[in-house]
């Protein structure tokens, strides 16, 4: 099925209004214990079980909209569903918190199978979004593979050795604003690099 162009905002809101719903439904029952079936869970464990629903309710809008899924947007929802879901089913908060340690290591680990062949899988992945050379794509997907394995050993640090509520602000906002902020950072390489559409 081809992809149908939406409005951005409408794109971006549903790529993110799920994070956003999951840090505001924190916020306010994060301090709650709520008991089903006789068994006491706390609010980050609620939270979790309505976030599983909301983001695949999300995500089959966009794909209605457009058509299309990206391969990490369908990795990034099996592994909500994955973790997300053994994290309520053992009523444990840290299978969720170990789920953006596996998304980045998974991607890391993709991308460098793809570097060790010669190839960037980044190319692939990104359906030509960015006019690049072939060594453009390649330096970015060594970069980015690099900044995905640190993002990884990032998150393990931060829910091992702080407060749930200070990896739920660094989950929100902290992972989100390194990605930008590395992209941010490549502007050298696209210049260096970038190739220009001539029917564009």
């Amino acid at each position: 099925m081809s992809e149908h162009k939406i409005n951005p905002l409408v794109k971006t809101g549903l790529e993110l209004g799920p994070i956003i719903a999951f840090f505001a439904a924190y916020l306010m029952l994060k301090d709650r214990v709520f008991t089903f079936g006789g068994t006491e869970y706390d609010g980050f464990i609620v939270v979790t079980a309505g976030f599983i629903p909301v983001f695949l309710l999300a995500m089959g809008i966009l794909w209605w909209l457009t058509g299309h899924l990206s391969r990490m947007q369908v990795v990034t929802a099996v592994l909500i569903i994955v973790f997300g879901g053994m994290s309520v089913w053992f009523n444990d908060p840290r299978f969720f918190k170990m789920k953006p340690t596996i998304i980045y290591l998974i991607f890391a680990g993709v991308l460098g199978a793809g570097l060790l062949r010669g190839q960037s899988w980044l190319q692939y992945v990104m359906d030509g979004m960015m006019p690049l050379t072939h060594e453009g794509w390649m330096i970015l997907t060594r970069r980015l593979a690099a900044f995905f394995f640190g993002l990884a050993i990032l998150n393990e640090l931060v829910w091992r050795l702080t407060s749930e509520e200070t990896w739920v602000y660094f989950k929100t906002f902290g992972l989100t604003a390194a990605i930008f902020v590395f992209f941010m950072a490549q502007g050298r390489l696209f210049r260096e690099h970038g190739t220009q559409d001539e029917d564009a």
